[in-house]
């Protein structure tokens, strides 16, 4: 697997008064895709707190918007691994509808002990696994 790709589609509590997507909707659709790609690849992103007392932070994102979706939309958010560091990594999260790009979110994610909030290494199981996420090219 290189990437991963889901749909979703806008419903009226995703948009403003005008039926555009409301800018902090990009970012709830961008964390239900980073989830799904996790679970596809066989592990939910629960198991990394269950297993290790680990789980992921934004540490930081950036959203740039090109085409504006829309109520009824039907978006496809691509998720793919751009970089991975011991304790971090940097995905990229496409939002195309019918194959137009409209959306680009870039998001950092720490690993951290959910006790303390103290940066953690990736377990080698959850590097492996997201590594998975990355294009080979």
């Amino acid at each position: 697997m290189t990437q991963h790709a889901i749909d979703f589609r806008i419903y009226y509590e995703d948009t403003d008064a005008g039926g555009i997507v409301y800018h902090a909707r990009y970012l709830a659709f961008a964390e239900r895709a980073r989830t799904e790609a996790i679970r596809s690849l066989g592990m939910p992103a629960a198991s990394l707190l269950a297993d290790y007392g680990l789980v992921f932070v934004v540490r930081d994102a950036s959203i740039n918007y090109r085409v504006p979706l829309k109520l009824d939309d039907v978006t496809t958010v691509t998720t793919r691994l751009l970089d991975q560091k011991a304790a971090s990594c940097r995905l990229e999260q496409v939002f195309t509808r019918d194959g137009e790009f409209c959306t680009r979110v870039d998001v950092v994610l720490a690993c951290v002990k959910a006790e303390d909030g103290r940066p953690a290494r990736f377990p080698p199981l959850w590097r492996d696994l997201l590594r998975k996420l990355a294009v080979e090219e």
